[in-house]
């Protein structure tokens, strides 16, 4: 399980082109998925080995500033509830505002560790302007530039080493399923008709975040844990910050799962917030399964599923090969085809080809179908196998595995899903020299 860390602040002081700099440190490992709502990111990055899910709180730029002052607050509260540390940027070029001010008072009576950091400091006499930052009460700064990077590895040092320690998750038998998605799309409602009136086979344990709940489930041959994320309407959350409550309790949620079951509105469509939470389970390595309820409330003839299948698959390319189940929890139309589906995509990710195999199908395959040269140099692939890893991901070994090309790996990918079934799975395929 990796920590949060929260970047909070006025609008303009550079968080995005900080989160930016983060999330882009190396590529291999790091994810980026556009925010909820507007200026809004969340993504993944590591430091010395360390990795953490940032969040880009962003900022409102509304009528009123007794508007603006009320809304900053909110988001700043709900970053706070959930980080394990924050980031509180300011600008060195506007000095000390009332809005800054506004958020150091919140951040004071935080018991974690909170990183005072003064952006675009790129010269001495800003450092020595930097001064004026002790007055808002936080202690010592960091002085950065997060368009060049510089001072960021003094920050980030510092991060890290104050980053609670998170014990390590014992490996469960059973699977662990979570419903998330955007608020009102069903996902309580899903939950109470799986559980049904039965109430004794199911058993509520202390879920591994705040608010959340596994549930046992244990019906018609199937058992697993289910993770509740819909209880997120607490505090008397406005509807503007629930969106971002939501993702924010996905991201805890997606990390711990073994499968993701995304309930979508299907009034709504897979629309922006669904697809930033399919990408988030797509890039954590997670099985996904599109819930698509309320399907009941829909005019529809003999075409419509397909059709809209359609759309949802042209949305989440080039990652299409995903269940989709139609269901309505209102009538229980299809949702234990929904639970059977998700543990066909549990097994999918468990699954593990022999080596053998692997390379008596796909080596005849790469010889007829080779990848292009490169520089009048030809890549010769000579040996595959599965990395033992808790999700699919394979290695080629290759003799120039530095000119092996997006559009061939992802022939490869295809190829892999065509011949051993890991639908609903993302995959990796990574060349090695051999």
């Amino acid at each position: 399980m990796s920590n949060i860390v929260a970047i909070v602040g006025r609008p303009n002081v550079g968080k995005s082109t900080f989160f930016n700099r983060l999330i882009q440190r190396r590529e291999a490992i790091v994810d980026a998925v556009s925010g909820v709502t507007r200026d809004r990111h969340y993504g993944k990055s590591d430091w010395n080995g360390k990795e953490f899910s940032l969040i880009d709180t962003g900022g409102y730029v509304l009528g009123s500033d007794d508007v603006f002052e009320a809304e900053i607050d909110k988001q700043v509260e709900l970053a706070i509830d959930e980080a394990d540390a924050i980031i509180f940027m300011v600008d060195v070029e506007t000095g000390v505002t009332g809005m800054d001010e506004d958020v150091a008072e919140l951040l004071r009576k935080v018991n974690k560790p909170v990183f005072l950091v003064v952006n675009k400091v790129d010269n001495g006499k800003r450092a020595a302007d930097a001064v004026e930052f002790y007055s808002l009460g936080l202690g010592e700064y960091y002085t950065i530039a997060s368009i060049s990077g510089s001072g960021t590895g003094e920050l980030l040092d510092a991060l890290v080493e104050a980053l609670p320690e998170k014990e390590e998750v014992e490996e469960e038998v059973l699977p662990r399923f979570a419903v998330v998605g955007r608020p009102n799309a069903g996902k309580s409602s899903f939950i109470n008709a799986l559980i049904g009136e039965d109430r004794y086979i199911v058993t509520d344990v202390a879920g591994t975040t705040r608010d959340s709940i596994d549930t046992k489930y244990n019906r018609f041959g199937f058992e697993f844990n289910l993770v509740d994320t819909a209880g997120i309407r607490r505090k008397s959350k406005v509807k503007e910050d629930l969106e971002f409550y939501s993702v924010m309790r996905s991201v805890r949620a997606i990390e711990h799962a073994d499968v993701c079951l995304l309930v979508l509105d299907a009034t709504r469509g897979f629309d922006g917030q669904v697809q930033n939470i399919f990408w988030l389970a797509q890039r954590n390595r997670k099985g996904i399964v599109i819930l698509v309820n309320k399907w009941d409330l829909v005019e529809k003839d003999h075409k419509s599923m397909k059709e809209y299948e359609r759309v949802i698959k042209q949305q989440m390319e080039p990652f299409t090969d995903v269940p989709v189940v139609f269901i309505s929890v209102l009538t229980k139309q299809r949702i234990f085809k929904a639970i059977e589906t998700a543990v066909e995509v549990y097994h999918n990710r468990s699954k593990k080809i022999k080596t053998s195999k692997l390379n008596e199908v796909f080596l005849p395959l790469i010889e007829n179908y080779p990848p292009p040269a490169y520089k009048a140099k030809y890549v010769k692939i000579k040996y595959i196998m599965q990395l033992p890893t808790p999700q699919p991901q394979f290695a080629f070994f290759c003799n120039l595995p530095q000119y092996v090309k997006e559009p061939y790996k992802r022939f490869l990918e295809n190829k892999l899903r065509e011949k051993f079934d890991f639908k609903g799975v993302p995959i990796s395929v990574y060349m090695r020299k051999k």
